[in-house]
């Protein structure tokens, strides 16, 4: 073999072993530091961020109050990951609706809201969104819903008329986007490995094993009334609804059970816009 050839395949031998081994070691220190202070250890990566254009900026800053409250470089990311969430999914208008670019902003930023302290936010689980304009009637269970995520489909489906209500009272802690993406989020992290994933499982279990470890917190809950009664049906509805009150009503969330409040937010890694 020629020894020029020969040097040069030993070289790059050698740096992709020391890529592997990095790469590796970088691994096993994120988890160990992902497990200490609940957060990755690098959030955002990438030198050039996308920008919205001119409509969906004025769409962002008219209609969405978590928007408004980033600062600066926080917006720029939060600009960037709505623009890419836009460009990797299909939305699908039904009933001869058609989806405006508006519903594309709005959705994709009650997406982005909720995985903006994940590194991993796209949210693989779904591949389309699909909206209707009102409550749509199911073949599978003859009932009429307003949303649902199916995983089997790669789908999360919307009422437009019941998405934008969700935003047009804002501290009623109903809304019907961050429930649909609460249990699209849920469903992800349980059938993924990644940081975002780990830190959000992990979590989970601390808070649900804090439940189940305190009766009076659990009586405490159920009288309250603060939660409603929805919640109480299963794990994932008890995340989707308790995620609805946290985002809008952070305060009283904090005030009435800052425990519950304080592994959510680590779950989420939620250092933004106040909360």
């Amino acid at each position: 073999m020629n020894p020029t050839l020969k040097f040069i395949l030993l070289v790059i031998f050698f740096v992709g072993m020391t890529l592997v081994v990095l790469s590796r070691f970088f691994f096993y220190f994120e988890q160990m530091y992902a497990l200490k202070y609940h957060k990755p250890f690098l959030l955002n990566y990438g030198l050039f961020l996308k920008k919205v254009s001119n409509e969906q900026m004025k769409i962002l800053e008219r209609e969405f109050l978590f928007y408004q409250r980033l600062k600066e470089k926080e917006k720029q990311v939060f600009q960037h990951r709505v623009v890419s969430f836009i460009n990797h999914k299909q939305f699908i208008g039904r009933e001869g609706l058609v989806v405006s670019e508006e519903m594309k902003v709005l959705i994709s930023a009650t997406a982005i809201m909720l995985t903006f302290g994940f590194r991993k936010y796209k949210i693989d689980l779904i591949d389309k969104v699909i909206v209707y304009p009102k409550a749509y009637y199911s073949k599978t269970n003859e009932v009429f819903h307003k949303g649902e995520t199916n995983p089997q489909l790669k789908a999360i489906v919307f009422s437009w008329e019941d998405f934008k209500y969700g935003y047009k009272i804002g501290d009623d802690n109903l809304n019907l986007g961050i429930h649909e993406f609460g249990h699209a989020i849920h469903l992800n992290a349980a059938n993924n490995d990644d940081i975002s994933s780990l830190i959000f499982n992990e979590g989970f279990d601390r808070l649900t094993s804090y439940l189940q470890n305190h009766e009076a917190v659990r009586q405490k809950l159920i009288a309250s009334k603060y939660f409603r009664a929805y919640a109480y049906t299963n794990q994932f509805e008890f995340f989707a609804v308790i995620l609805e009150n946290f985002i809008e009503t952070p305060l009283e969330f904090k005030n009435q059970f800052p425990k519950l409040y304080y592994y959510l937010k680590q779950m989420l890694n939620f250092n933004f816009a106040g909360y």
